[in-house]
């Protein structure tokens, strides 16, 4: 099987997990988020001249335990490491890959004040802030149906994770998403 093959078999696993009636995150986390992510990572990786292959396998896989099992919700990045590596084995990754991947994806969340020193890992936790201003709908639905908020603590929600994505956004990413995020501020002024 080609890497492309192998590429393409994965998505279709993080898709159809997404796509199952069981997931808590509804069918859309694929589209509103996942994708959105991979798109960025790419845009970073072609701009800072990263490892396409680890930056894309780990934009997919970032949070996929959330879409196979909410109660993995609050440490996602542990288990999405972990079952990316699992992923990874069966499809006949190399250990090299394999660990750089479950790197990007433990240090991807902003709520977690991990370090990330790969530039793979810095692109990744970058375009999945960067979603968040792409696809601030599905910050909502996380608020109010998710989480079954009021206005007033939905939108706090909202906010917070906003202003948190843009402190872990790189340089690079903030050039890309600038008038979205001004535009979303403003909104909330």
């Amino acid at each position: 099987m080609t890497s492309k093959q192998k590429l393409e078999q994965i998505r279709k696993i993080v898709k159809e997990a997404s796509e199952k009636s069981d997931n808590y995150f509804g069918a859309t986390a694929y589209s509103y988020h996942i994708v959105p992510v991979v798109k960025y990572s790419l845009l970073l990786a072609e701009k800072l001249k990263a490892n396409k292959e680890i930056i894309e396998l780990s934009a997919l896989l970032h949070d996929y335990s959330c879409l196979v099992n909410k109660d993995f919700y609050d440490e996602h990045h542990i288990h999405s490491s972990r079952l990316a590596e699992e992923i990874l084995k069966k499809f006949g990754y190399p250990k090299e890959i394999i660990d750089k991947v479950k790197y990007c994806i433990f240090t991807h969340r902003a709520s977690k004040e991990i370090k990330r020193e790969s530039l793979e890992a810095k692109i990744v936790a970058s375009a999945d802030a960067m979603s968040h201003f792409s696809d601030v709908n599905s910050l909502f639905y996380l608020a109010f149906i998710i989480h079954k908020l009021d206005i007033e603590k939905g939108t706090k929600f909202v906010l917070n994770k906003l202003e948190n994505s843009w402190k872990k956004v790189m340089p690079e990413g903030r050039e890309i998403i600038k008038e979205k995020h001004d535009a979303i501020k403003s909104l909330f002024e």
